[in-house]
């Protein structure tokens, strides 16, 4: 087995591939078409890919920001304008941006119409509502009933309903109907490309894990934002073979593996590389994430004959959009199945849908199953919740009770 960390070679065709998309994105800004969506994390981002629609993502946008540390000065400028720093940081970094015109990437091109879907969060509908006042464009809303257990065939049936407006209004907001044939050709690789996304993860439950899941939130980017094309699908192929040598030939993500970590929560972008290499300190692999596995979620209600109503249980399901007992179901079956030694936590500040009962499932984890945790209060982007000594003498501590632990058993 390898000594050293060796980088993943898929990552520089990612990195070409999503420089493509943003620059066919601002050509398409300037010459007015094809159209373009801005959309959330978690909205039904196939029917505007088989409109031949470009969707565009704030929530990425805003991770790039926090990522190269603008995300601090972007949220003071939504502050000054009297948006409340309790605002999720991704909403504020966005704004923040289109106010002052900074960005890192010179900003996401103007949208045509605005797609949001609430099955992430509550305070999207709002910010939504903010961008439309701000370019004056239509919005689409789906609304995503919450479930605390069992999806509702009510629910599902509302949500179906909802998306086969949303093919008409965006048929007619583009002036082409979506023509059904393409639409099931894109709902099945987006099918495909779940999957492929699923494989690549369950893949990190060898011993050693090939790949990290600070690793898995870098190689997100293309089920969120290409899901549904043959792009998707290529890059993704690619990444699981690269998995699979890797597996082959021992290569670990993190030399040396003695522990393994879940994570729960949004990443942390502007430390992702300071927490890898920590973790990396005491031979402790992050193996799986649930906010990367809910990118990859399939619902139980499917419907081979019905691909509109299995999109509809997708997009209504996933881990935030369900209770507690849910949650530390999910958790639980992670923790067996990867083999893990304890969970991390990220107490998002910015995040209230993913962050509420964390403390409550970290106490019942430790109670009924004996699974540690470690709790990390930070926020996704705003570096202004942070401390890296602090962090440090908490993973410290934590990985010291695990290697106790481990001792006493």
């Amino acid at each position: 087995m390898s000594e050293k960390r060796v980088r993943i070679r898929s990552a520089e065709k990612m990195k070409e591939m999503m420089t493509l998309y943003y620059m066919t994105a601002k050509m398409a800004e300037q010459e007015k078409s094809p159209k373009i969506a801005w959309i959330t994390s978690g909205g039904p981002v196939e029917i505007l890919h088989a409109a031949g629609v470009i969707p565009i993502y704030p929530e990425n946008h805003a991770a790039m920001c926090g990522t190269v540390r603008m995300a601090d000065r972007l949220c003071g400028v939504a502050e000054d304008r009297g948006y409340s720093r309790d605002l999720c940081s991704y909403a504020r970094s966005d704004i923040g941006s289109i106010l002052s015109g900074e960005s890192p990437i010179g900003g996401s091109p103007k949208p045509d119409f605005l797609v949001c879907c609430n099955n992430i969060c509550g305070t999207v509908t709002k910010w939504y509502q903010a961008l439309q006042r701000m370019f004056n464009v239509p919005l689409i809303f789906i609304d995503a009933p919450y479930q605390y257990e069992a999806d509702r065939p009510e629910a599902l049936a509302y949500m179906k309903a909802q998306l086969e407006e949303m093919i008409q209004t965006v048929g007619e907001i583009t002036g082409k109907p979506i023509k059904p044939d393409t639409l099931t050709e894109t709902l099945l690789r987006s099918e495909e490309a779940v999957q492929l996304w699923r494989d690549i993860q369950d893949l990190l439950r060898h011993r050693p894990a090939p790949m990290n899941s600070f690793d898995t939130f870098i190689h997100l980017a293309p089920i969120v934002t290409l899901r549904g094309t043959p792009e998707c699908i290529d890059y993704y192929k690619e990444l699981k073979a690269e998995m699979e040598e890797r597996v082959r030939d021992g290569v670990a993500a993190v030399p040396g593996e003695q522990f393994r970590l879940g994570w729960d929560n949004l990443a942390i972008w502007y430390k992702v590389k300071f927490l890898a290499d920590k973790f990396a300190e005491h031979h402790a692999a992050l193996v799986v994430s649930t906010y990367t596995e809910n990118f990859c979620y399939q619902a139980p209600d499917r419907r081979e004959d019905d691909l509109l109503w299995t999109m509809a249980a997708n997009y209504l399901g996933g881990y935030i959009n369900h209770g507690l007992d849910y949650r530390e179901r999910e958790l639980t079956e992670m923790a067996e199945n990867f083999h893990l030694d304890g969970f991390v936590m990220h107490s998002n500040r910015s995040c209230r849908a993913y962050s509420f009962g964390q403390y409550e499932l970290a106490q019942s984890l430790e109670r009924k199953r004996g699974i540690p945790t470690l709790m990390i209060e930070a926020d996704q982007s705003d570096t202004r919740a942070w401390s890296d000594e602090q962090v440090a003498t908490r993973i410290d501590a934590f990985m010291e009770s695990l290697a106790a632990r481990r001792v006493a058993v």
